[in-house]
């Protein structure tokens, strides 16, 4: 595997220095940019590539966020992520940012275990992208006669194989794959394991979180649970309903970006779900159930 490049963006020398130091010895190849120029003039050089920005949003010239719109307005550099690193993190400013593509915050000043564990979080899910358009290359049109159907898992790697299993049947499969992949998921870890959003978030932090996820898919209570995915082809559209055996959550809150969970590891694959693959997301009941809709083309 290629060493991960990580572009950080910001005026100030002092902060590229602590940033270069927080992340040294981790292995990521770094490159520096002391403006928001500088770093489009990089980021646009079509032999350059980067997986990651850290990106400061208070900059003279080109701010973070300008800078952030741009990336996220390119085709090449749109799904690349993004850490927006800022002392502007008043809940508007924080939702003026994830409008614009900033999932992931650091506030400064901030500590190593912080930039690192948000860095991880954040390669995380990059890596887990590019897993599923992996799987999903393999599967494209491996559904496409389907009426109804009744899928049943219990691990996280069914849940990613499945998500793209069953999003090749739909017009954008790269883009329902990845909301599809976070419901499965979720059914999983938060539904049969019962692992909440705090206790995710520690787990993430220190390291340990799929050292638990194993841990408790072990235990007597969870072994002989699993969760049921529901493909359906209705008219105009495909709907996926998902079930798992557990008690359910306060779903009501994850179902928008919101600014107090913005500078956690995790708690945001909802929302993206809801607001970039699904043309409509509805949990029922206590939320160990919920169903996505995806409109077929033209209809």
């Amino acid at each position: 595997m290629s060493q991960i490049r990580i572009l950080v963006v910001d005026d100030e020398p002092f902060n590229l220095d602590i940033i270069s130091e927080y992340l040294e010895g981790a292995g990521y190849l770094l490159e520096m940019a002391a403006s928001g120029e500088e770093a489009w003039t990089l980021l646009r050089n079509p032999e350059s590539h980067f997986d990651l920005v850290v990106l400061d949003r208070m900059m003279p010239g080109i701010d973070g966020l300008e800078l952030l719109r741009w990336i996220k307005a390119d085709r090449r550099l749109a799904d690349m992520p993004v850490i927006m690193q800022t002392a502007a993190a008043s809940p508007e400013q924080v939702r003026e940012g994830l409008a614009a593509g900033a999932y992931y915050y650091l506030t400064k000043p901030f500590e190593p275990e912080s930039l690192q564990s948000i860095v991880r979080a954040a390669l995380d899910d990059l890596h887990q992208r590019r897993a599923l358009a992996e799987r999903l290359a393999v599967q494209r049109n491996a559904l496409q006669t389907l009426q109804h159907g009744l899928f049943v898992f219990r691990t996280m790697e069914e849940a990613h194989g499945l998500a793209a299993l069953a999003a090749s049947i739909c017009d954008e499969p790269d883009v329902v794959v990845l909301g599809l992949s976070e419901l499965l998921v979720n059914g999983v870890e938060h539904g049969n394991l019962g692992i909440c959003f705090d206790e995710k978030s520690r787990l993430r932090e220190s390291g340990q979180w799929e050292a638990e996820v194993l841990r408790r898919q072990a235990l007597p209570a969870n072994v002989d649970k699993r969760v049921r995915l529901t493909v359906s082809a209705e008219p105009g559209a495909w709907v996926f309903s998902i079930e798992d055996e557990g008690e359910g959550f306060a779903w009501q809150s994850f179902l928008e970006l919101a600014p107090e969970r913005a500078f956690a590891p995790n708690g945001r694959g909802i929302a993206l779900a809801r607001q970039l693959a699904f043309d409509e997301l509805e949990y029922l009941g206590n939320g160990s159930c919920v169903r996505a809709t995806v409109r077929k083309r033209g209809a």
